[in-house]
């Protein structure tokens, strides 16, 4: 924290207030957060023991990790890669999912965004976001109508995780001042399916297999060629995992 504080060419005191003041939690909290999210993609999309996820995510024990994660979670990491709320959206023998889930076809305009540019990992899409705000907030350009907006160019499946390209977006004005690391970009107008989702970011992926799997064959629409989306509905500094809420958008010929 000493470090951060001299990078910052601020006290320490002061920098601990002005950080909780922008990005509206501490930067220890920040940290734990970060960790559990990255945790939990490892828990949902790797066959990692639970202790080598609690090492790699920064715990001295099994225990602890189990005590902390559970406590953000709702529950203890095996139990979650067993039955946690991604496993709702695998296919039962049947060729369904086991839930139903809130699905719409919507027409949208023309949306301008202003962002920063990732590559990697979209599990941590995250410090492009931290990146935006901070940069947005130094330059006394967040609004509190901007919305949260995460465009995603490349399939996770094909393309290496370092290789992955994506941008952490608001919506602004189509005249709002950019200037680095801000970038404008333009989400096309037209008809998207939307597939409200609620829980984790690291369960995401499963919806995602879902809408192309399952809704998508018996649809009778096509994808259109144009970028994919998510809109995240609630602050993941404020509301615990299993209450987020992001509609995730495909385009629709």
């Amino acid at each position: 924290m000493e470090r951060l504080a001299e990078i910052a060419c601020l006290s320490s005191y002061h920098w601990h207030r002005i950080y909780r003041a922008i990005y509206g939690e501490t930067a220890a909290a920040t940290v734990k957060r970060l960790r559990l999210h990255r945790a939990a993609g490892d828990i949902v999309a790797t066959d990692l023991s639970v202790g080598e996820i609690a090492k790699r995510s920064g715990y001295p024990n099994v225990q602890s990790f189990n005590r902390i994660f559970k406590a953000a979670y709702g529950m203890p990491p095996a139990r979650y890669r067993k039955q946690g709320s991604h496993t709702h959206f695998d296919l039962q023998s049947n060729g369904k999912a086991s839930h139903m889930f809130d699905v719409a076809i919507r027409k949208i305009p023309e949306v301008h965004l202003v962002g920063v540019a990732h590559t990697g990992s979209y599990m941590q899409i995250g410090k492009a976001f931290e990146e935006l705000f901070g940069t947005l907030y130094a330059r006394g350009r967040a609004r509190p109508e901007m919305r949260m907006i995460g465009v995603y160019l490349d399939d996770p499946d094909i393309v290496a995780a370092d290789e992955l390209r994506s941008y952490a977006c608001v919506t602004a004005d189509a005249t709002t001042p950019v200037e680095t690391p801000l970038e404008r970009r333009t989400v096309d107008g037209g008809d998207y399916v939307v597939l409200r989702h609620k829980g984790p970011y690291a369960e995401m992926h499963k919806a995602y297999q879902w809408l192309y799997a399952e809704w998508l064959p018996k649809s009778g629409r096509e994808l259109r060629d144009a970028v994919m989306f998510e809109e995240y509905v609630n602050n993941p500094r404020d509301v615990a995992p299993a209450e987020l809420l992001t509609d995730i958008h495909l385009p629709l010929v």
